[in-house]
């Protein structure tokens, strides 16, 4: 649903790939730091142990 909002809304057609990509990245790390606090990069970061990202770990609690 969120990478079709975006794909929607978001990406002009005249754009590579590359820039595609980006505004897709920008768009899920405003939600992860709405919902966890942080980036995607900063989570990897704080968990280099963990395999995965920041949303294969989160819970209700």
């Amino acid at each position: 649903m969120h990478t079709d909002a975006v794909k929607e809304n978001l990406i002009p057609p005249q754009i590579s790939k590359k820039q595609e990509n980006i505004i897709y990245a920008d768009e899920a790390d405003v939600l992860n730091v709405a919902l966890f606090g942080v980036t995607a990069k900063e989570w990897r970061g704080q968990n280099s142990n963990k395999r995965g990202n920041i949303r294969d770990y989160a819970n209700v609690t």
